[in-house]
Order: C-alpha cells, then sequence, then structure tokens
C-alpha cells in the first residue's frame, strides 16, 4: 500500500503497460485516473481495476493536442484537488526508415510520444511543486537508447523522451519533484503483437533473441514504474532505468 490515498494519473491506459501500470498503482491503493484517446478500452481497464477492489476512473482524451492534455489536468485537479504521480506512458509506433515514412507519420509521432509529455508536465507541475514535490514517470524506451532499424520516429521520439527526463529532473529537483523513465525492451503488448504478426515471426521467434529466455511482460514493467514513483525511490531523480532481459538492440 505504498500509494494509499494517493492521485495517479496514467496516460495511454487501456492496456498493454499502461492497463498494468495503472492495475499496480490500484493494487497498492492509489485513486487511479485512467486516460486513454479509446474511451472504451478506458473503462474496460477500470473495469477490471473495480473487480479487484481498487480505485479508479476512466477520462478519454486525445493527448495529441494542447487542449486535451490541458483537460485531464484541469479535470483531475478540479475533481481530486491534486496530483501526486503522473506516468506519461502514452506511445505510437509508426514504423519504417526515413524514406517510407510520411510528414503524417512524422508529425503524429512527436504530438503523442513527445508534445503531450511537455503539455501535461507544464501544467501538473505548479501543483506539484505547490504541494510540496510529485513523481513523474515517463515510459521511454530502449531504442531511445540504442536505436532499431526501420524505426526512425519511434527512435527518435524516445531518445527525445529520454533526455526530456533527465533535463525535467535536474531542474525541478529541488522543488522535490522526481523525474525518471522506464526504457522497455521487447514486452508483450498488443502493439508489440501486431507488429509480430506483420513481420510474420512469432512470439518465441522473439523469446529465442532474449538472453533471459522469454520477453518481458507489461506487469514488470509496471512493478518497475511503481517502485521509482515510490518513497522507496527517494534519492532516483534523471534515471533512465532500462528493463530488457538483457537483450542487445540488434
Amino acid at each position: 500500500m505504498r500509494f494509499k490515498d494517493k492521485i495517479v494519473i496514467v496516460t495511454g491506459a487501456a492496456g498493454g503497460i499502461g492497463g498494468a501500470i495503472s492495475a499496480r498503482f490500484a493494487d497498492e491503493g492509489a485513486r487511479v485516473i485512467v486516460t486513454d484517446m479509446n474511451g472504451e478500452g478506458a473503462e474496460a481497464t477500470v473495469a477490471e481495476i473495480a473487480g479487484k477492489g481498487g480505485s479508479a476512473r476512466a477520462l478519454a482524451s486525445d493527448i495529441s493536442g494542447a487542449e486535451g492534455c490541458r483537460a485531464i489536468i484541469d479535470n483531475v485537479i478540479s475533481t481530486e484537488g491534486r496530483i501526486d504521480v503522473l506516468c506519461n506512458n502514452a506511445g505510437i509506433n509508426r514504423r519504417g526508415n526515413l524514406l517510407s515514412l510520411t510528414r503524417e507519420d512524422w508529425r503524429l509521432s512527436f504530438a503523442v510520444n513527445v508534445d503531450a509529455i511537455f503539455h501535461l508536465c507544464q501544467a501538473a507541475l505548479p501543483h506539484m511543486i505547490q504541494a510540496g514535490g510529485g513523481a513523474i514517470v515517463n515510459t521511454a524506451s530502449q531504442w531511445g537508447l540504442y536505436p532499431a532499424p526501420n524505426h526512425i520516429a519511434y527512435n527518435v521520439t524516445k531518445a527525445a523522451v529520454a533526455s526530456f527526463t533527465q533535463n525535467l529532473a535536474r531542474d525541478y529537483a529541488p522543488n522535490k519533484i522526481r523525474v525518471n523513465a522506464v526504457c522497455p525492451g521487447e514486452i508483450h503488448t498488443p502493439m508489440l503483437e501486431a507488429g509480430v504478426k506483420r513481420s510474420g515471426r512469432t512470439i518465441a521467434d522473439l523469446d529465442k533473441l532474449v538472453p533471459f529466455g522469454r520477453i518481458g511482460k507489461p506487469e514488470e514493467v509496471a512493478a518497475l514504474v511503481a517502485f521509482l514513483a515510490s518513497d522507496e525511490a527517494a534519492f532516483m531523480c534523471g534515471s533512465l532505468v532500462e528493463i530488457t532481459g538483457a537483450q542487445a538492440v540488434a
């Protein structure tokens, strides 16, 4: 119950890693604001949490624009009164090398993966500062640190998330705002399954590439996010924590 009565926002929480993060915080006593553009998916995550006795509510919002980001923060402050933890997890993956991408692929990748974090943090930080502190955990990627081939838009945006995390941490550590990021490798999510299906490979094929013997689970990333947001990680600020099963990018 590390987060008993804490208010936690999780973006991109209709399923996959975001759904697992939401469930983990709720299991530990938080009231979770489950946000996603997919309102039905967000409601499904809330229903799963409620079925286990947790506290959560869904908030559908398109964070590809500044207005949708600010609407989330305004809603939470007006209804809950504060924000203790902000988990910027939402992301999209437009696959391909530079010549295969459209301008819209590039623009939308930055809008969701980078700009949304800027807008959400800019809106949430004044409230966290006024409250005397808070925790922000961003979902970057191993691919933002060590580029994978033919994913330039995703890789570059996730590298930006890593840099944003370190810069924000450096600026607001004096205000007791801890900012860290998780950098997952291959995690078994719907996004990954879609990519595997297009490539003609299987999950078993991916498992063989990981020294640990399998790809990761969303719940394992969620456990790391919860640790970084907790008081147990009180001196962690500006950290980029990989969770990869020792797999190198190839």
